[in-house]
């Protein structure tokens, strides 16, 4: 069939098939194992790109349970996530670590991984007739990783230093404090990677445990886009898995995709200040934002345009162009499955930080008090359009793209599709959206040579402009529009 809209991803539908824009072929099959493997063929393609996928990420480690009447204590699973993205290259009963660089570097290959919040991806990038190759070496590292006392010992010395080198970056250290302020206790707002003390408290067994528990067949996820034949393919994860010792009974069901339902945050700290002696310092503002799944991510893909997206932004303009205060500025917006974070960011003087801020939050009210113009829209239309068209031409975009549909969406929508709903976006919406953020409760965080008494002039800005954000808010639009969130 052809594209009319998003097509849905049922669980529990076990093959579907369409055609999407630019003639792409994109094929679902749903194994009776659970194991779910999505195919878009690109016409013309002579490369692929394939994932192996797990819903599993860095909120979903459990902590230490203490041992209690007739029950044993569980360790802290805290930086497990991370450390399988590690040690699933580390080695398996067939193949070394040297094996598995050697067969992608032979090939002029890439591969690698992600860990996510949400989600945890092992990926290669090879040309078409080494697929096979990159699906077997994978389906190997994710069935059969040997997980050795000698190599977790090693790699808990280079996580270490990883995470050293972030801890020097301070765009690192700031992105990180502000989901903490923002989130709260919520587990999205524990660092992706862990900590150093996670990372050095953490066992063995309790990354094995949790290879265990989370790499099974019906937690499995394969995306491949390029140039692929979705049946060769299914052939070849089926024959992979089963040579990693998968038992692929009959049955099983596919996991069940993670609760919609919007969770209560509250707010971390409404400021968070890592004091360094850098030349300049960085901050950031954000808002609790919206999940992946929100009907208005369109609109808020246009407000995040508008205020902070490219060079003709608001921000851009105002706080580089107009008065020469920062190099670096921009807003941007991360949705997970039942929250989000909205935010904007500069690097500036430490002497001007508390401006900076101030001017940051000036624009955002602006769009609440006074939304968008219509060429404003004109123009973010065309950016988020010509951005989306450019990126789709990377078989790496395809491949996330499939998998996050399949992992947190539960629907496909192609590049038509995705046009379809920004051209309905209005002033209206995006100005609802802005009065919506300006209204929640704000953190701020910082890193650099400042003190607590910084942004004092700010605290004092934002508490008077947040009054007049929600007065305007119930003045001009319905309130069953607004939806609240507990602070």
């Amino acid at each position: 069939m052809t594209m009319n809209g998003a097509v849905a991803l049922p669980l529990d539908l076990p093959e579907l098939s369409f055609t999407a824009s630019g003639d792409a072929l994109v094929r679902r099959s749903v194994l009776p194992s659970g194991i779910r493997i999505l195919s878009e063929r690109v016409p013309g393609a002579r490369s692929s790109t394939v994932g192996f996928w797990v819903a599993v990420g860095s909120r979903d480690e459990l902590g230490a349970v203490p041992a209690g009447a007739g029950t044993a204590a569980v360790p802290s699973r805290y930086g497990s996530t991370h450390f399988l993205e590690h040690l699933l290259f580390k080695g398996t009963a067939s193949r070394t670590a040297l094996d598995i660089a050697v067969a992608f570097d032979e090939v002029g290959g890439e591969h690698n991984a992600l860990t996510g919040k949400e989600y945890t991806c092992y990926y290669a990038k090879v040309q078409d007739r080494d697929l096979p190759m990159a699906v077997s070496v994978l389906a190997d590292m994710f069935t059969s990783s040997l997980l050795e006392r000698s190599e977790f010992e090693n790699e808990r010395g280079v996580i270490l230093e990883e995470l050293a080198m972030a801890d020097d970056d301070p765009n690192d250290v700031l992105g990180e404090r502000l989901f903490e302020a923002v989130l709260g206790g919520h587990p999205l707002g524990r660092p992706v990677g862990g900590d150093s003390d996670t990372i050095r408290a953490v066992t063995r067994d309790a990354v094995w445990d949790h290879y265990r528990a989370n790499y099974r067949p019906n937690d499995l996820v394969v995306t491949v886009a390029g140039a692929v034949d979705h049946d060769e393919l299914v052939a070849a994860v089926t024959d992979a898995v089963s040579a990693g010792g998968w038992q692929l009974d009959a049955g099983a069901a596919p996991v069940a995709r993670r609760t919609a339902t919007l969770a209560t945050i509250e707010r971390g700290s409404a400021f968070s200040l890592t004091e360094r002696p850098n030349e300049q310092a960085v901050l950031m503002l954000g808002y609790p934002g919206f999940s992946a799944a929100d009907d208005r991510r369109s609109a808020l893909g246009v407000l995040n345009s508008v205020l902070g997206g490219g060079m003709s932004s608001h921000l851009f303009q105002e706080v580089r162009e107009r008065r020469g205060l920062a190099y670096s500025v921009y807003s941007f917006a991360s949705g997970y499955s039942d929250a989000g974070v909205f935010g904007m960011y500069a690097g500036c003087s430490p002497k001007n930080a508390g401006q900076v801020a101030e001017l940051l939050l000036t624009e955002l009210g602006r769009l609440a008090d006074d939304g968008i113009t219509a060429d404003e829209l004109t123009r973010a239309r065309g950016q988020l359009s010509g951005s989306a068209a450019l990126a789709l031409e990377d078989s790496d975009t395809r491949m996330s793209r499939l998998g996050r549909s399949e992992l947190t969406t539960g629907e496909f929508a192609d590049l038509d599709e995705a046009l379809r709903r920004l051209d309905e976006v209005t002033p209206a919406d995006v100005q609802r959206l802005a009065q919506e953020i300006a209204a929640r409760p704000l953190s701020i965080a910082a890193v650099g040579a400042l003190d607590e008494h910084a942004f004092d002039a700010v605290a004092a800005f934002d508490a008077a402009a947040a009054v007049g954000v929600v007065a305007a808010a119930a003045d001009s639009a319905d309130t069953d529009e607004l939806e609240p969130v507990a602070s």
